[in-house]
């Protein structure tokens, strides 16, 4: 997609010829999986991975494997995060709401293709961590907030899309409706076995629209907001 980087945002980092290699094979093993938004493809492609993981993690950061992080976290295989992304059909103009910052990873992969993304995470150690990869990459048209997922972000919403980076017990109702007529939410549900869902408002009611089984952390609730 030669010529195409202009129209994405974060910057690119210079040299670094391994790891361009190794982003190259994954992005490949993406689209054999099925994976076949060249958007998509091209922003993974361009996001150095290895720096939103552990330093320890960072020689299998291009593995098509979901790794551990801090309080028993992890940052989602690439096939989930691609799967999801592509799902969502984002065209550059969308307002995101992401529940579940995590690493900031899928963070910046919606960064690259909306307008703004406004995430909310509950374990503060992991959003100042993600703050500041995000801002090292120059991703400015995201904006963080520490608090409860399950509640959302109302006071920025209505929202284009809405996706869920957690697993929630139970469909937290508030998000629905902070979506826009004719938006996308795409969340997991359950506990010990978990579903992702993708829905779209019609008529002001979600439907469901499609389903595939999922492994994801839980969706912690409970936090007090503060946005960063």
């Amino acid at each position: 997609m030669q010529g195409e980087q202009s129209l994405y945002r974060g910057k690119t980092l210079p040299g670094q010829p391994e790891y361009k290699l190794r982003r190259k094979k994954m992005v490949e093993e993406l689209r054999s999986q099925g994976i076949k938004d060249e958007r998509v493809l091209f922003a993974i492609n361009k996001i150095p991975r290895h720096l939103f993981v552990e330093e320890a993690m960072q020689g299998i950061a291009y593995q098509l494997a979901a790794l551990p992080l801090a309080d028993g976290q992890s940052i989602s295989h690439p096939l989930t995060v691609a799967r999801m992304t592509e799902l969502l059909e984002l065209k550059r103009t969308e307002r995101v709401l992401e529940i579940g910052t995590g690493s900031g990873y899928q963070t910046a992969v919606l960064a690259e293709l909306c307008e703004k993304v406004f995430s909310v995470e509950c374990i503060r150690s992991l959003l100042v961590q993600a703050r500041r990869c995000l801002e090292s990459l120059d991703y400015y048209n995201v904006l963080i907030k520490f608090g409860d997922g399950n509640e959302g972000w109302a006071e920025m919403g209505p929202y284009d899309a809405i996706i869920v980076t957690a697993g929630a017990k139970e469909y937290p109702k508030l998000l629905g409706n902070q979506l826009k007529e004719g938006g996308k939410l795409i969340i997991p549900v359950g506990d010990q076995e978990q579903e992702i869902f993708v829905q779209r408002k019609i008529g002001g009611s979600m439907q469901t629209i499609q389903r595939f089984p999922c492994k994801f952390v839980e969706l912690v609730a409970g936090q007090k907001a503060l946005v960063y």
